[in-house]
């Protein structure tokens, strides 16, 4: 029972302090005067019933009413209830120095009259109480006022005095009556459970102000510990949400500052630290705005302001959701029926008090939700004299899958949850609602949430509940409180308050409270019962399905432990890896401490030292893969064990597992130790309590679960808790002895307990190696797994040791550290849970004092042990193997153990493919003078015989970075190197523990200086296996020379160069060599070579000229010029007698003209040499235009040169503002003038080609591929040729073609046809492919898709056609779009400008990075398996590709119908180069044999200064530039161009590799440098016949012919041009094109093949093939699948030089070997006359019509269907009957396999008729075959003779032969039918049936 009222007081405004400034009120009146016993008065009352202040005002404002909680300092809470209303101020009436509300009324007082008053002050009445029963003072308060307004006859006194003599009992549901004496009746009605918090309406009320996101926000900000500030302009609101909020808690309670109205004075409270629950009035709305980290519910408004820098956590995922739609169900039932077209009848308005149930029925099911299992994760550590209860945390997240929950995780540290814990956790107490819920199986939660009308039904259920708490009497007891009359505040006479009579209240009031006291309190006793526990730990983010199977895993793990215990080391070292990949599953864990358990069980502990190693090595890796939810888990069940198990040293010196193990960062978390601890102390304390005695056994061995249930108890079915209560329940009618007695057991146990651990905790803490201490070092350096054996030894490389026995001062000091750390964290682990779990001081001390002395001792122990684990041999690791090195390669620097980690392709670790897993691999990692080179084993034992090799060239690396891998076999992290190579090659390895990272550093060292060396006579392709005398190379000049002298240096430099080449022994004196201090041509655009005053070449060429001259003409380009008829060499002065229009001119024969052009060039007849170098300076880096091809039928001619200047004119077009259009009057200057008579001569040089008969010049193909993407704006541009036409034409450009439209000239003629314009839309289409193509048009949709807004009519049309051919311009020029713009075509010209968009050389080099990271990732793509076509697709290099080839194609098309061109984009050497070489490809068969390539490359590529060694980023001035590949996207073209025609190409895939491999490799000299002017200045340009001296560098021609010689490997078997369709026209749109194995395959066993082929040590290769066993193994990323699985041609060609050899015959050459096949073939093909010769190709393997079907495929395999599908029968026959003869020439008919043979004749199954027929039985196969003749080599039939059961003689049937003997015949039974058989006579037909007899009985 409790006071209604503790304290009855008036508060009034304080007249005296009113003064300074803001009002102040003051108790007038307080009863009782003296305080109540254990009830002190509260202070700052008067500050509290004024909240805003205490102000006087104008008016009388009506009384207001609102309840006050003030919490006292032992956090009770005291509710004051206030009752103010407005009295009139009578000292201040009248004075005009008011302070008051509102403006002062300046009127006059009327004389004699009493003026109204004008200045009203508050008064409150206030009742402090301890129950919160806000309606009854509501009515008691409002009864005082009521008599005191009204003047009502009852003694005030008597009122207040009776409010402190009435008693109320705290709960149980009883209603009272009582009356304060005024003639009211008043009802109190008590709740059923003072533990459910009473709400009446008020969380139905918050909800309807803020909403249901926003409560719920508050909500958790509330749980997490934020600051919540409401504010409203309602004190009585402010109340109300502050008590919903804190009634959603439940049933957590609240325990920071709880405030819900805060008075001004007190604002600052608001900046305070702690979290709170505040509310203030809305006028102090400025005040708060600027709360950093307060979130702020405005209630009046219905928001909430989150400020930026609070992180509100929310409830985890599936409940946050649940939550909110059952409270959208529960807040609007009307929302299901919104959309009903027939919507209910309206219901019944619903109860506010009944929502607001409902409500907090939701949040207490998502409570019970959250803590579900709770009870399971309480530890409990003492149950006498008060129960201990610790909560497991860790456990719990960890089995609620919520460790990375950060809600629930705060939730668990907040305060309110600690205090649920000590409230809630003792097992035997009073229950409530929230047992109940929380104790229901987690099942029916999820049944109710796939059925909401259960849900429904539940909450209702709960709601009723709760209602029923509070309104437990459905019939109400009348009540009555009088009211005061309507309006009586206003009444304008008023008697203030009256002061009552102090005594006669005390006395009445000690009346009163004696009468109580006779009367005896009933109390109810607390019901107490036995709190029901529940399920064990749910999760609710439900289970997530792993994919592997566990039990699979599980059973490795196992079988793996078992081969351990029973010695098996070799099914061990298998098992082992893939036990410790399953250890990453938690089962498995679990598995491996239960069995290693049992093993202890078993007295299994000691150990050998293979044993140890094993076992330690899956402790290491269960401890290192657990997450954080169950590492308590693990590492708990693998304490006792680590104390368990042992292996001897030596006599009386053991290790234990624990030694080994110590590295992991748990055992140095304090929360581990407690959790474990406790955990421990409850198996103890309930072994205490539990009687059997062979039970309390049990418990200590097994090593104890984080779940409370142990192991040994489940058989009993009792926890620690079901012992706790009964005990509890027993505990009070137990003797006081027996209590002590008690108390004492549990408190020794607890001591025990702590001893153990203090011990365990020192064990696992002092570290083998005292030099090493884990607690004072931050991360722990690891090296586990690597076993026990090395901890020390191989580690730390015996460095150790010796500096202990010589310092051992040092040693001393660096120990009692170690020592002390040690003991701080045992001591500070004592502390806490002795405390905790109440030991008694003494024990504390003793305990203390013992520490010290077992970490001593440990420490003596553990230096035995340390001293003797050093004297194991160390763990054997595998042998380093060397690589073999090619011919002259040097090993730089030797082999560091590494072990190769698997990147992010995953062929070599089993992924899509499956397979083994070859990666990681242990090996070691080399660098010699050319590659980088790993060797190795794969870790893997199953494939442990395989050698490992990754490798590629230095010069190719592009990314080097160090990083810490997570080894994949020690667990740990390591340090590691990243190598990323151009050659798609990444190498990605861990350094062992014995490289130590000064060795890695060297290795970096090392690797950079190879990278770049200094000059090209150090790279490989120069230094190998020769040590070449360095070339001296003068200083480079000061930066600063003029550029007059720097320009004669280089002119004389190249004289003098030319004049050296004379004399044979001295080019090492050659100047201005290094490529380091060489003039860029960046630097040198401007300088004009004739113009420093030297005298110009003389017509007469020295004798050194004379020589060079010579060298030149060998030259691959010269052999080329004269090859296409390209003109003669001659001198300026001589004209030439022949009509030739080209000549060679030798004037850059010295590299006077152009440094990166050849020596010997094509130019027009009519061009003098002096004006080159003029012409050459509009050119960039003097790039003039020169012819490097000729078109063989059309002779049209493709030219190069590079961009033009920008700003010099080019010559041909004028500027906009130049009035006239004759050049005569242009004011240029002569080097433009110069450029355009040189533009003349060329035009005048072109011969005027066109077809007649000719089709469209763009034929269908190329104009689908120009078709544009996008942009469709077309430009018009006028073609002018030299004839008048009578219609005007004019051919509509794309905007990406050109953009200058009509402009160009004047347009008074031009009145086209629409129909015209429709038909000339664009020839051009665009050439800048826009963005990628959006349609890849069908063949058949020709025309289709052009330029324009229409479409036009299919390109073959005739108007189209005559007027392209009609006007198609004899010469066009290709140039940038910058260059070309705003320039005019002089109108008599028949030439045209074509701007076009390509991409950059920095935009190549951006595509091959992206292309690089596709094709090697470092690190496995998170996405799915589409995801390396997505960023091949990124990369943008197939839209390059495409974009080139398409450029190339329609170059091809013009030449071919007679158009002449010149290419003239960027400088000339990057794009045009790629470009051009496409071109002649595409249109001269000559280039596409092996010869012909080779020219293709030295001309475009070597001799016109296409910047390998700068595109490369070989050398170290373009150390900063990166790989620009633009040789290798050339060489991609080529690949797509012999995919698509494969009959094409003299050479195959394999020489476009090993081109691509190669060209930055540094392997081969050729592409060492930038131009031939470079190659001449090192002497490297002519090969000297007669100067053996040693630096010639390997030549790759040289190379590649040489292993042409010995074997077909570069050569294309299918190679077979076609006579009459010599230009190809490949499909260029992206979808024709493939990506290039050479970016993805590897080959692990040989490391790239590109090398493999020319090194000294061929032969192990082919002894590995010729191995006894004919059966290989082919992985396909191991083996060198083409080489493993050859095709048929290459293998019979092997044959026959195997067989050569065996012969003795000197081996033929395969070319000739080859030769005469197709020969012989020819002839066969002459004799087979059903078969037309030319539906064959020649090497009568594919007929050319089906090329169509396999232009996707391999051509080398045959096809095995699909032939005859679309061929007749005879076809397929014929083609099947071709590769047999090609077969029989190779394998000769030997015997063995036709063991008899001749004719029968055969009775046909089908039409009886007899046919003689020529049979074949073969002993071998077991078959008898049957052929039309006896040469026919297509079998038509066979018999399986294994299906025959007899041979018998048989009788002549109808239509048999007539003049055979009877005895001829005989039948053949098989098990389907009998076949009858007939012999020329009898003695044969005998023979044949004995030997079919034979051939069956051998079977």
């Amino acid at each position: 029972m409790a006071r209604l009222a503790d304290y009855f007081t008036v508060v009034g405004y304080d007249q005296e302090k009113a003064g300074s400034g803001e009002g102040c009120g003051k108790i007038i009146q307080r009863f009782p005067k003296k305080d109540w016993e254990g009830t002190a008065f509260p202070q700052g009352v008067e500050m509290f019933c004024q909240p805003g202040g205490w102000r006087l005002s104008r008016e009388r404002k009506a009384p207001t009413f609102f309840t006050v909680v003030l919490t006292d300092i032992d956090s009770d809470r005291h509710y004051c209830s206030c009752l103010t209303f407005y009295e009139a101020e009578v000292n201040l009436q009248g004075s005009k120095s008011i302070e008051a509300d509102g403006d002062e009324d300046e009127e006059a007082e009327e004389d004699g009259l009493i003026q109204p008053a004008q200045v009203f002050a508050p008064k409150s009445l206030i009742l402090v109480s301890r129950l919160d029963y806000p309606e009854i003072f509501r009515g008691c308060l409002g009864l005082i006022y009521t008599v005191y307004i009204d003047s009502l006859n009852f003694p005030l006194e008597g009122l207040v005095a009776n409010l402190f003599t009435f008693q109320v009992p705290v709960a149980g549901g009883s209603q009272k009556l009582f009356s304060l004496g005024a003639g009211d009746r008043q009802l109190i009605q008590t709740p059923l459970n003072d533990t459910l918090p009473v709400t009446y309406k008020s969380v139905a009320l918050l909800f309807q102000q803020l909403g249901i996101q926003n409560v719920l926000s508050l909500f958790c900000a509330v749980l997490t510990e934020h600051k919540v500030l409401f504010h409203s302009s309602s004190y009585q609101r402010l109340g109300e949400a502050c008590r919903a909020l804190e009634a959603l808690m439940f049933p957590l309670k609240y325990s920071y500052p709880y405030i819900p109205i805060l008075p001004s004075r007190l604002l600052e409270v608001l900046s305070s630290p702690t979290p709170f629950i505040i509310g203030v009035h809305s006028m102090f709305q400025n005040e708060i705005q600027d709360l950093l980290d307060v979130i702020i519910a405005d209630l009046d408004g219905g928001t909430i302001k989150i400020p930026e820098c609070i992180h509100l956590s929310l409830l985890p995922e599936p409940l946050l959701h649940q939550t909110q739609s059952i409270l959208s169900l529960v807040l609007h039932p009307d929302l299901e029926i919104a959309d009903n077209a027939f919507p209910p009848p309206r219901t019944a308005p619903s109860n506010l008090k009944l929502l607001d149930k409902e409500v907090r029925a939701v949040f207490l099911r998502l409570f019970a939700q959250l803590f579900q299992g709770y009870r399971s994760c309480l530890q409990l550590i003492r149950i006498h004299s008060e129960p201990v209860i610790h909560f497991h945390k860790t456990a719990f997240l960890g089995q609620r899958g919520l460790i990375e929950n950060d809600f629930l995780t705060k939730v668990l540290d907040g305060m309110a949850f600690a205090g649920f814990v000590s409230e809630r956790g003792p097992p035997y107490r009073a229950c409530d609602l929230f047992d109940e819920l929380v104790a229901l199986d987690f099942e029916s939660f999820k049944e109710e949430e796939a059925n909401p009308t259960m849900l429904q039904k539940h909450i209702r259920e709960l709601s009723e509940q709760l209602f029923r708490n509070e309104n437990p009497n459905p019939h109400m007891a009348f009540q009555k409180v009088p009211r005061p009359s309507e309006g009586s505040h206003l009444r304008v006479h008023q008697v203030p308050f009256p002061r009552l009579d102090d005594e006669k209240v005390e006395k009445m009031l000690q009346e009163g409270v004696a009468k109580h006291s006779i009367t005896p309190v009933s109390t109810r006793p607390e019901k107490k019962c036995v709190v029901p526990a529940g399920p064990p730990v749910v999760s609710i983010m439900g289970k997530c399905g792993s994919v592997f199977n566990s039990a699979r895993r599980l059973e490795v793990v196992k079988s793996c432990i078992s081969f351990i215990f029973d010695n098996k080391t070799l099914e061990t070292e298998k098992t082992l890896p893939a036990a410790l990949r399953a250890l990453k599953g938690k089962a498995a864990r679990q598995c491996l401490t239960d069995e290693l358990s049992v093993h202890v069980q078993q007295n299994r502990a000691i150990l050998d030292h293979q044993q140890f190693d094993y076992i330690v090595r899956m402790m290491n890796c269960a401890l290192q893969d657990c997450s954080t939810s169950e590492e308590f888990t693990v590492a708990a069940a693998l304490l006792p064990l680590s104390t368990a198990y042992y292996r001897r040293l030596a006599a009386g010196v053991n290790q234990f597992a624990y030694t080994c193990i110590q590295d992991h960062p748990i055992w140095t978390n304090q929360q581990f130790w407690e959790a474990t601890f406790y955990s421990e102390v409850q198996s103890q304390i309930r072994a205490l309590y539990l009687n059997t005695p062979e039970e309390k056994r049990a418990i200590t061995a097994t090593p104890k679960d984080v779940d409370p249930e142990s192991a040994a108890g489940r058989d009993e079915g009792q926890t620690a808790m079901d012992l706790a209560a009964q005990q509890l329940r027993l505990w009070p009618n137990l003797s006081k002895e027996k209590q002590q007695q008690l108390v004492k057991n549990e408190e020794n146990t607890v001591f025990s307990q702590a001893i153990h651990y203090a011990n365990l905790m020192v064990y696992l803490l002092v570290p083998l190696d005292t030099s090493k201490n884990k607690l004072l070092r931050n991360t722990p350096v690891t090296d586990w797994e690597s076993g026990s054996n090395s901890i020390v030894t191989n580690s730390i490389a015996g460095s150790m040791a010796e500096s202990f026995d010589t310092e051992s001062g040092f040693e001393d000091s660096e120990n009692s550290d170690t020592a002390n750390s040690v003991v701080r964290f045992v001591a500070r682990f004592i502390d806490k849970v002795c405390t905790e779990s109440g030991v008694t001081q003494e024990h504390i001390k003793s305990l203390h004092s013992m520490i010290p002395g077992i970490v001593a001792m440990q420490m003596e122990a553990l230096e035995a042990v340390h001293r003797e684990s050093r004297r194991l041999p160390p763990i054997q690791k595998p042998k380093i193997l060397r690589p073999a090195l090619l011919p002259g390669e040097e090993v730089v620097s030797e082999g560091l153990r590494v072990l190769l980690d698997p990147d992010g392709r995953e062929e070599a670790t089993g992924g899509l493919l499956g397979g083994p897993h070859i990666l990681p691999a242990e090996g070691a990692l080399f660098l010699t003078t050319y590659r980088i080179i790993f060797k190795g084993i794969p870790h893997d034992p199953l494939v442990g015989e395989q050698v490992v090799i990754r490798a590629f060239p230095v010069s190719t690396l592009t990314k080097e970075k160090k990083i810490s891998i997570q080894n994949q076999l020690q667990q740990n992290m390591q340090e590691g190197l990243q190598l990323r190579s151009a050659s798609f090659q990444l190498i990605k390895v861990a350094f062992d523990e014995e490289v130590s990272s000064e060795m890695v550093e060297i290795f970096r060292k090392h690797l950079q200086r190879i990278r770049y060396p200094q000059s090209i006579f150090t790279s490989f392709a120069f230094a190998a296996g020769q040590t070449a005398p360095q070339l001296i190379l003068p200083k480079p000049k000061e930066r600063n020379t003029g550029f007059r002298t720097l320009s004669k240096t280089i002119v004389k430099g190249a004289k003098r160069a030319g004049k050296i080449t004379m004399g044979r022994g001295n080019q090492s004196s050659l100047k201005k060599a290094d490529r380091g201090s060489r003039m860029t041509w960046q630097e040198d655009d401007d300088i004009s070579i004739s113009d420093d005053g030297e005298p110009p070449p003389s017509s007469t060429l020295r004798a050194s000229e004379k020589s060079t001259m010579e060298q030149l003409v060998e030259q691959s380009c010269f052999r080329d010029y004269q090859r296409l008829g390209l003109g003669t060499i001659t001198v300026s002065s001589s004209r030439s007698k022949s009509g030739e229009q080209f000549r060679i001119t030798a004037v850059n024969r010295l590299y006077s003209l152009c440094r990166s052009y050849p020596g010997l060039l094509v130019v027009p007849q009519a061009v003098q040499d002096s004006s080159l170098h003029k012409v050459a300076r509009c050119y960039r880096h003097n790039r003039l235009p020169v012819v490097c091809w000729k078109h063989p039928r059309t002779k049209a001619v493709l030219m190069r040169s590079g961009g033009f200047h920008g700003k010099s004119v080019v010559g041909l077009f004028k500027s906009q503002n130049t009035s006239s259009a004759s050049p005569a009057s242009s004011s240029d200057s002569s080097s433009s003038l110069e450029q355009e008579k040189y533009l003349q001569a060329i035009l005048d040089s072109i011969p005027i080609f066109f077809k007649i008969n000719g089709t469209n010049t763009l034929s269908n193909r190329s104009l689908i591929g120009l078709s544009p993407g996008s942009e469709r704006r077309t430009s018009r541009l006028s073609k002018m040729s030299p004839v008048h036409l009578e219609i005007p034409f004019s051919s509509s450009f794309t905007r990406g073609v050109l953009e200058y439209r009509d402009k160009l000239f004047s347009q008074s003629n031009q009145k086209p046809a629409t129909k015209e314009r429709i038909h000339n839309q664009g020839m051009w289409a665009s050439l800048r492919s826009s963005g990628r193509l959006s349609q890849h048009p069908l063949q058949g949709e020709v025309g289709a898709r052009l330029a324009g807004k229409d479409l036009a009519p299919p390109a073959g049309s005739s108007s189209l056609q005559a007027q392209l051919r009609k006007h198609q311009a004899a010469f066009y020029i290709f140039g940038e779009k910058s260059h070309l713009r705003g320039l005019r075509l002089d109108s008599s010209l028949n030439c045209e400008l074509v701007p076009v968009e390509f991409a950059e050389a920095r935009q190549v080099k951006a595509a091959f990075k992206k292309l690089l990271r596709a094709c090697a990732p470092s690190a496995p793509l998170s996405d799915s398996e589409d995801s390396f076509l997505k960023a091949l697709e990124e990369s943008e290099w197939m839209l390059q590709l495409h974009k080139i080839l398409q450029l190339a194609l329609s170059l091809v098309e013009l030449l071919d119908s007679g158009s002449s061109i010149l290419l003239s984009l960027e400088d000339g050497w990057d794009i045009t180069t790629e470009v051009v070489s496409l071109v002649q490809l595409l249109s001269d068969p000559f280039y596409r044999t092996l010869e012909g390539f080779q020219v293709l490359l030295e001309k475009e590529w070597l001799s016109f200064g296409h910047k390998f060694s700068q595109r490369s980023n070989l050398s170290p001035s373009s150390q900063g530039s990166g790989f620009t590949p633009i040789f290798l996207q050339f060489l991609d073209c080529v690949h797509q161009i012999l995919d698509q025609h494969p009959l094409e190409f003299e050479f195959n895939q394999y020489y476009l590799k090993f081109l691509a491999y190669h060209h930055n490799s540094n392997r081969f000299k050729n592409f060492l440098l930038d131009s031939d002017y470079e190659r001449l200045e090192h002497g490297l340009l002519f090969e000297d016949k007669g100067d053996k001296q040693a630096r010639r560098g390997i030549c790759i021609w040289d190379c590649i012919n040489r292993m042409h010689r010995r074997s077909p490997i570069f050569f294309n078997y299918l190679y077979n041009p076609s006579e009459n369709e010599v230009v190809l026209k490949p499909f260029v749109s992206i979808p024709s094109l493939i990506k290039w194995d050479f970016f993805t395959e590897e080959t692990l066993l040989t490391g790239p093949c590109y090398d493999w082929r020319m090194m000294a040590v061929r032969s192990e290769s082919t002894e590995e093939a010729d191995s006894n066993s004919k059966r290989r193994i082919v992985w396909p990323c191991y083996s060198n699948v083409s080489s493993a699985q050859p095709d048929a041609i290459t293998k019979l060609l092997s044959d026959i030089e195997r067989l050569e050899g065996e012969l003795n015959q000197g081996p033929e050459k395969w070319q000739t070997t080859l030769e005469r096949v197709r020969l012989s073939i020819q002839e066969d093909l002459n004799q087979e006359g059903n078969l037309r010769k030319q539906s064959l190709s020649l090497s009568g393997l594919i007929p050319t019509s089906s090329l169509q079907a396999f232009q996707r495929r391999s051509m080398l395999h045959l096809p095995d269907s699909g032939l005859g599908d679309d061929h007749s029968t005879a076809a397929a026959n014929g083609i099947n009957r071709r590769a047999a003869t090609l077969y029989n020439q190779f394998t000769p008919k030997s015997e063995e396999n036709r063991s008899y043979e001749g004719i029968l004749y055969k009775r046909g199954a089908l039409l009886k008729a007899w046919k003689p027929r020529w049979f074949v039985l073969d002993v071998t196969k077991h078959q008898l075959r049957y052929y039309d003749t006896g040469e026919d080599t297509n079998c038509r039939g066979h018999i399986e003779l294994a299906y025959v059961e007899s041979v018998v003689m048989a009788t002549p049937t109808i239509g048999a032969p007539k003049h055979i003997s009877e005895k001829a015949f005989f039948d053949l039974k098989t098990n389907k039918r009998v076949y009858n058989f007939c012999a020329s006579d009898a003695p044969s037909a005998q023979v044949w049936m004995d030997k079919i007899q034979s051939c069956i009985s051998d079977a």
